[in-house]
């Protein structure tokens, strides 16, 4: 099979509920792979797969973002590529600088009474929806409240705005699907992104007229000092997606790790009181399961990648799912191995834009598991779970569970 029928397959509904084969097919061909007749992939020159191919591009500071032309036109784009999720040096730089400074181990040590207080209401919020053998929806009673309400409480959402923001979160996302580049799907995310950035307008304006400890009142103080290089259109961007970012990748790291550890009953009973099983099962969740799978850079140069020209400014597409499972690098790599050694996934990427939420999302995963099977040692699955339909942010969207209470 040739990369373009590959390709194909993995944007493919299909491809789309089960990447994995396309990924392993893809390995047999080399780490790197030109796509010679680009067709409906025709923004992309090369796709690479191989852990230590995707691993060098990541780490490359010259391999940059490459902004859609119309990015000026449409309010998703421009909130996207005025943060630092998209945006390069030296802006990206200057973005990180002020975050960086507002994630300190303080404020990080300060979630986890957060995480676990939040982790066992829901809990308890599980226990009475599943009793008697009810089955209950794990994502939405477990997966999906948990880190909504640690970054509401993080960043300083009020809980009673999580439901509508949701929503709005959801529309952005759809559209940043392979699938999602409809017309219907822009205007959706266009009016999501507005609603956002007023919502965030808001915000900012209150913690102005009450300060607060939470990430916005940190980031107005830091800002309304005039000491860091960061205007308020900025600040909101940013927001918009360090939110959007933190809570899908960890309610996607929460509920597809649960059929796995489901699957290994005695990783799952070992779990509760042993941090350091805790800690490696979430980094093979990550690596088996990871939530984003793909990434695009553009070549600073001309470049050989492998064998593989790639002329200057063209994109490679960055399969990091497939790379997390490179055989080359993980020895059976689809086996669920949390003592597994070899190389740091690469889930919440690498270099410059490492994923600065990538610490509290791994915090919650190692305090919120252990607890779920701590109060639910009989937890089964009642039901195939439902996968999102999505590539960019693959994840179970429903899980039916009984509790064994």
């Amino acid at each position: 099979m040739d990369v373009q029928s590959i390709l194909t397959g993995l944007y493919s509904e299909a491809g789309r509920q089960d990447p994995y084969p396309y990924y392993a097919r893809l390995h047999q061909l080399g780490p790197v792979a030109a796509v010679p007749d680009r067709g409906e992939h025709r923004s992309v020159t090369a796709v690479a797969v191989g852990y230590d191919a995707v691993s060098r591009i990541l780490r490359d500071p010259g391999f940059y973002k490459q902004a859609p032309p119309t990015w000026r036109d449409h309010e998703v784009l421009r909130t996207l590529q005025t943060s630092m999720m998209f945006v390069n040096p030296p802006d990206h730089t200057r973005m990180r600088q002020v975050f960086a400074k507002t994630f300190t181990p303080r404020r990080l040590g300060a979630l986890e009474p957060v995480v676990a207080r939040v982790v066992d209401a829901q809990l308890d919020r599980m226990a009475e929806h599943g009793a008697g053998g009810v089955p209950v929806d794990v994502v939405a009673d477990f997966a999906h409240p948990v880190p909504a309400l640690v970054m509401a409480e993080f960043i300083g959402i009020p809980a009673q705005d999580l439901d509508w923001y949701r929503q709005r979160v959801e529309r952005i996302d759809d559209f940043l699907d392979v699938a999602g580049k409809t017309a219907q799907r822009l205007a959706a995310a266009n009016t999501a992104a507005d609603e956002l950035r007023a919502f965030y307008r808001d915000l900012i304006a209150h913690r102005r007229r009450t300060p607060g400890d939470d990430l916005v009142g940190a980031l107005v103080e830091a800002l309304d000092s005039g000491d860091v290089g960061l205007t308020e259109d900025e600040l909101i961007s940013n927001l918009v997606v360090l939110f959007n970012a933190s809570f899908v990748t960890t309610v996607y790291l929460l509920s597809n790790g649960l059929p796995l550890l489901l699957a290994h009953p005695d990783t799952a009973a070992a779990l509760p009181g042993d941090d350091t099983l805790a800690a490696g099962c979430v980094d093979e969740i990550l690596r088996m399961q990871n939530p984003v799978h793909f990434l695009a850079r553009a070549a600073p140069d001309d470049v050989d990648l492998d064998g593989v020209k790639v002329a200057k400014d063209e994109n490679v597409l960055l399969l990091i799912a497939g790379a997390n499972r490179d055989p080359a690098r993980f020895p059976d790599p689809d086996r669920f191995d949390p003592r597994r050694a070899g190389p740091p996934s690469l889930a919440f990427g690498l270099g410059l834009h490492y994923c600065l939420g990538a610490a509290v999302s791994r915090l919650e995963g190692r305090l919120a598991l252990p607890r779920l099977f701590a109060r639910f040692p009989g937890l089964a699955v009642a039901e195939q779970p439902t996968y999102s339909g999505s590539l960019f942010l693959r994840g179970i969207d429903k899980l039916l569970v009984t509790t064994g209470g």
